[in-house]
């Protein structure tokens, strides 16, 4: 039991792939992550499965696509019950692991307080799915901020009711910006949820176990997802009129229109990016990203402390991006932008991963749980559609995968309850609105933040089709997969 790795895995919340210092973005101050690159593999090319929180987490959770999991939507009544041993805490759970986690799940609705559980495998587990509300009984973090004689209802914003939701970033309590000052903060760090996941997840560490047992700690920050509402003291170190603010050019408007028109779901309305003062909203997304960082630096210091570190795998990602007023739009719904389903991914196990390696490498998030199965001497179950990282991570190859794909299949409460599909691979990106006369093709060598669309464009009508086919049979081959024959009929 002893030589089995222990696994710290942090996700953050709708952070986009481009906010790391070290990764070519001058304007963000991200220190540990920095640091944390220096001993870890980075991938500069991971991509969730869903470009929302739910089917991402059922996915990445299960190593299957949400389509094939059926978990393809924000607001479930529950994960499936008949899925609950493919989740992988559960299942290091029945080898022996002892997995906890705090902070946000969302393998189901939040909108109850805390959320429905199936038999997920974790013994330690502290609830907050945000630190903006709900209150009732069971959200763990409110329960703490009164231990620190705080008054949550004084606190934390009304809970979102349906109407807001449907406002998206119209209303700041769900996606704008909340401003701070010195004189009326949001959340101060040291009563941040973010801040109390890294407490709860070091009290988690130093729970006594079993002599070589080993462990799993997921922690589920809400920072950095909308609304835009960092602590002051991160805030101030940002000005607004310093930062490059939104990828936008004169076209996306006419872009996002069409689909617009064709009924197409979002969170938000495509606006010019000055209406929604984009470099005000970035300095506050980067704010709640160095928060994040000091946050995780500040765990890997405890194992540090205690003599873990050398024996845990340390995984740092979100779940999903943030448009961020790229294209004239923010939050997230039917789009499959880079900002949007590209996200951070480093992983690091001093002695047996390489170090300071940066891989383009095509990866899925998914991959990551045949990845702890190997890394835990298990077999890799027959249902699991992810590809182990091992040999990238051990510096066996350099390549992964030829493409990856993204799915949204009416993943938002709004009307159009929206099918679309990504297929990328290094040079190209395909998108599909399915049942609607229109897609997207992207050049990313010419193009990389994608504002000429070649859909279009007759010289590009063979790599159109191409890519349809290819497409097409990537989608059909996403399905769960059966069980093993027992025989030849």
């Amino acid at each position: 039991m002893g030589d089995r790795p222990n696994i710290l895995w942090y996700c953050s919340d709708q952070q986009r792939f481009d906010t790391i210092g070290a990764l070519n973005n001058p304007h963000i101050n991200t220190p540990r992550l920095d640091g944390f690159m220096k001993e870890a593999v980075t991938f500069t090319h991971a991509f969730c499965q869903s470009p929302i929180c739910t089917p991402s987490r059922s996915s990445f959770l299960t190593g299957m696509y949400p389509s094939a999991v059926g978990v393809n939507q924000n607001g479930n009544p529950l994960f499936p019950t008949h899925y609950e041993d493919r989740l992988v805490t559960k299942r290091l759970t029945d080898v022996g692991y002892d997995c906890g986690l705090a902070g946000k799940l969302h393998l189901s609705t939040a909108a109850d307080g805390q959320e429905p559980r199936v038999d997920d495998g974790y013994r330690y587990f502290q609830y907050s799915h945000d630190h903006k509300g709900p209150r009732r009984y069971g959200h763990d973090y409110a329960e703490w901020l009164r231990a620190q004689g705080v008054e949550p209802d004084e606190m934390m914003a009304t809970p979102t009711d349906i109407k807001t939701y449907l406002q998206g970033a119209k209303q700041a309590r769900f996606g704008g910006i909340k401003e701070p000052t010195e004189a009326q903060d949001n959340f101060p760090p040291h009563l941040h949820q973010t801040h109390w996941c890294s407490e709860k997840a070091i009290e988690f560490i130093d729970k006594n176990r079993d002599e070589g047992q080993p462990w799993l700690m997921s922690i589920n920050p809400f920072d950095p997802h909308a609304p835009f509402d960092p602590p002051y003291e991160y805030y101030k170190r940002y000005d607004p009129e310093s930062l490059p603010g939104a990828h936008f050019e004169a076209g996306d408007l006419e872009t996002q229109k069409r689909l617009v028109d064709a009924g197409v779901d979002f969170q938000s309305e495509p606006e010019h990016p000055d209406a929604r003062d984009h470099k005000v909203m970035q300095a506050a997304y980067y704010a709640m990203i160095e928060l994040v960082d000091f946050e995780f630096g500040r765990i890997l210091d405890h194992l540090e402390a205690t003599g873990q570190r050398e024996n845990t795998i340390v995984v740092f990602m979100s779940d999903h991006g943030e448009m961020l007023c790229d294209h004239g739009l923010v939050l997230k719904g039917c789009r499959f932008y880079e900002g949007l389903t590209r996200v951070p991914l480093m992983v690091s196990w001093p002695g047996h991963f390489g170090e300071g390696v940066v891989s383009d490498a095509l990866v899925e998030l998914m991959d990551l749980v045949p990845t702890f199965y190997e890394a835990a001497g298990e077999e890799i179950p027959y249902w699991v559609q992810g590809k182990s990282l091992m040999p990238v991570l051990k510096g066996e190859t350099s390549d992964h995968r030829d493409f990856v794909r993204t799915e949204f299949f009416g993943a938002i409460a709004y009307p159009d309850q929206t099918h679309g599909t990504m297929y990328r691979d290094k040079k190209w990106k395909l998108v599909r609105y399915h049942g609607k006369e229109v897609c997207e093709l992207y050049n990313l060598e010419n193009d990389p933040w994608e504002h000429n669309d070649l859909s279009e464009d007759p010289a590009c009508r063979d790599v159109l089709l191409d890519l349809m086919r290819k497409s097409f049979d990537a989608t059909a081959l996403a399905y769960a997969p059966g069980q093993p024959r027992k025989n030849h009929y």
